[in-house]
């Protein structure tokens, strides 16, 4: 019995700049954790052979499937803010690309699976813990319909791996429309080797932006293009309170996926200056610095693409300039456009953005938790207030605020169980909670994965009510709280 993967890969026919070629690193005892069979059979694969012994080795580097071309990619980085001239995979390997049920190539990477050139003096391994919660975060992003990476498996390795402490070793498998990173231009634009930068820009274009192929000026439009995903992308991270925690150059994706769930958290109580990675000592990736910072980063983008765009650099870093002056109203156009439907406005009206606004400022003096406020308003547009009251600690704040909204949305033809379901639909019941993921981890080091597989089956349907599962919705008590995420390394 063979485990079959149509490989189709590009990314290896690249030159051998590009990458290192390397094999998993074997592990002792591989065993399956979890095995999304969904998202196999969407990628052309056989989920029962995966689930098999022989498929848990190919899930965890033991073995390698027919057709593999394991490589490193290999990139640079700004790592809060200092540059990196090389990173590059250090723990992860990808095996080969496929071309999914709906015509899209995907990359079908392990992480996790061994050291690498790019492994600078790391083992290459990842913990059980890391890997259970970005296969969580990951499946529920894509849940809440946020572009993102996802996750095929996860499988322990039989083998302990060294952090603060021994920790059981895993592999996630990860999937991705590829793990082309702005650092990836990076790694060539700091060598001054213009001509790699052209052939990743060219490669990136045809995977991600083939529309664009015959354009006039192709560096531009994939300039334009990359610059609208990352301001959609940022948006829709803050409409559900997500923090991605450590938002280097590296860890953002040219194909507008949310990449690398390190120390990444969903916010309990609303506080733009919320941050939660250990790392982040400064508050740099804080959750209302997350627009700054893409765009941050997207300027460094367009730094190694100015000699594709121009002869003259004058003109090539001016013709940027007005491409990334586009960000801000990209962004705040899909912001506002998401914060009005959260709060049941159909049509866009002057005072809008100030509303929505004052209704932020009164959660944030209150510590009221962002996820249930706004579900409890839609609640609000049909039924009682109370639930939305309740997460004020002084009540009588969403009760000034209330009045203008109800007379806001009295201009507007829809019913109140319209609106009710229009902002259910974008509001939702359950997000991965911290202390939940973190009592997740937690059993799972005991061998318990019930936990897990319950949470993942909360998490796919996030804007349903799911009575039976209500105690998923609520906040951390005050000795549940989770008040730093880590990174995996």
């Amino acid at each position: 019995m063979t485990v079959h993967f149509p490989f189709q890969n590009t990314y290896s026919a690249l030159p051998a700049s590009f990458f290192a070629r390397v094999a998993p690193t074997p592990v002792a005892a591989p065993r399956l954790i979890k095995l999304n069979r969904p998202l196999a059979l969407q990628l052309g694969l056989d989920p029962d052979l995966l689930e098999s012994p022989e498929g848990a080795e190919i899930l965890a580097g033991k073995r390698l499937p027919d057709g593999a071309d394991p490589i490193a990619m290999a990139y640079a980085g700004h790592q809060f803010g200092h540059f990196v001239p090389q990173l590059g995979d250090g723990r992860a390997i990808l095996l080969g690309e496929v071309i999914d049920k709906d015509g899209i190539r995907r990359d079908i990477q392990l992480k996790g699976s061994g050291p690498t050139p790019f492994s600078r003096r790391g083992d290459g391994r990842a913990a059980l813990g890391p890997v259970l919660r970005e296969y969580i975060v990951s499946e529920a992003m894509c849940a809440l319909g946020i572009p993102t990476t996802r996750s095929l498996a996860a499988v322990t390795s039989g083998e302990r791996v060294q952090r603060e402490t021994m920790l059981p070793g895993a592999v996630l498998t990860r999937v991705a429309s590829s793990h082309i990173r702005v650092g990836t231009f990076q790694f060539f634009a700091a060598r001054g080797d213009t001509d790699g930068v052209r052939k990743l820009a060219d490669h990136v274009i045809a995977r991600h932006y083939p529309d664009i192929g015959m354009a006039e000026r192709p560096y531009h439009a994939l300039l334009e293009r990359v610059v609208a995903r990352q301001a959609d992308l940022v948006a829709r991270w803050l409409l559900v309170g997500f923090i991605h925690g450590v938002m280097n150059t590296d860890n953002t994706s040219v194909s507008g996926e949310t990449i690398d769930y390190g120390p990444c958290a969903f916010m309990d109580d609303y506080n733009p200056a919320q941050v939660f990675s250990s790392i982040d000592e400064m508050g740099r990736y804080a959750y209302a610095n997350q627009p700054q910072i893409a765009l941050w980063n997207l300027t460094r983008l367009a730094e190694c693409l100015l000699p594709l765009l121009a002869d003259d650099k004058d003109k090539a870093i001016e013709q940027a300039q007005m491409i990334l002056g586009e960000f801000a109203e990209k962004f705040t156009t899909a912001y506002q456009s998401g914060l009005r439907k959260k709060i049941g406005l159909f049509i866009a009206r002057d005072g809008d953005e100030a509303l929505v606004q004052d209704l932020l400022d009164a959660m944030a003096k209150n510590a009221a938790d962002f996820t249930l406020t706004f579900r409890g308003l839609a609640n609000a547009a049909a039924d009682s207030d109370d639930s939305v009251r309740a997460q004020f600690t002084d009540p009588a704040a969403f009760d000034e605020w209330a009045v203008r909204w109800r007379t806001r949305i009295a201009d507007e033809p829809q019913s109140p169980a319209e609106r009710q379901a229009a902002m259910r639909a974008v509001n939702p019941a359950f997000i991965p909670r911290n202390h939940r993921v973190e009592a997740v981890i937690q059993a799972a080091l005991n061998d318990d994965y019930a936990p897990f597989e319950e949470l993942l089956a909360v998490l796919s349907k996030p804007y349903e009510d799911q009575p039976q599962f209500a105690a998923y919705t609520e906040p951390p008590l005050p000795e549940q709280r989770v008040t730093q995420t880590f990174c995996g390394t």
